[in-house]
Order: C-alpha cells, then sequence, then structure tokens
C-alpha cells in the first residue's frame, strides 16, 4: 500500500490536476531524473507537468523507511505512447512529496535507496 501523499502525487499528475499538484509537493521539492536534479518551487513542479504530459501508473510500491518508497511505475508520454516501466524514489515530509527521483529501472532505484 502506497503512503496517501505518493498517491495524491499520482492522481494530480495523472490527471494534470495543477492546484493538487502544488498542495502535494512541498515548496521547493527536489526533482530527479535523465536530465539530473534541481529543486523546483510548486509552481515550477506543475508547468513541468504540463511540458512533459507524463502518465504513470504504479505497479509496485516498495518501502524503504518511514519517509521513502521506491514505486515501480508505466509510464507514457505524448511522444512515446507504448508503455516503459521506469522507477521513482519518493520521499515524503509532512504529509506531502519532498523528494521525486526517477530512475530507468527498479534495481537503479533500489540501489540510490540504499537496498
Amino acid at each position: 500500500m502506497l503512503d496517501p501523499a505518493i498517491v495524491a502525487w499520482h492522481d494530480a499528475v495523472n490527471t494534470q490536476d495543477l492546484d493538487a499538484a502544488r498542495a502535494t509537493v512541498t515548496d521547493p521539492v527536489e526533482v530527479a531524473g535523465p536530465r539530473g536534479t534541481q529543486d523546483l518551487s510548486a509552481d515550477a513542479f506543475t508547468g513541468w507537468i504540463v511540458r512533459s504530459g507524463i502518465r504513470l501508473r504504479p505497479l509496485a510500491g516498495h518501502p524503504i523507511d518511514a519517509t521513502t518508497t521506491v514505486v515501480e511505475q508505466e509510464a507514457t508520454w505524448p511522444e512515446t505512447p507504448e508503455p516503459v516501466t521506469v522507477a521513482t524514489l519518493f520521499r515524503v515530509r509532512d504529509g506531502v512529496v519532498s523528494a521525486v527521483h526517477r530512475f530507468d529501472s527498479l534495481p537503479e532505484a533500489l540501489r540510490a535507496a540504499g537496498r
């Protein structure tokens, strides 16, 4: 079972509900992926949702500790309609997502989480 903050994050991203997305993350939120790591304001995070067009369907959750969970996901983008399996390391603080680090595979994400 995923942390409610992570579930709310997925719902907001997948529906492009920008107000809900702002409410699901810290300000700033740490975001990492193929283009590096950066701290994004909540508004910049919502811009990323719109620009990327990403949709992420959770497949399995892997709790690491009280604040960290790795989620294996099926990802699609407008320019890549065929699903791709990725994994995201989430950190939750005070009931909202404080870090989102996307990896190309579950083993990579688990290694980054210290497993």
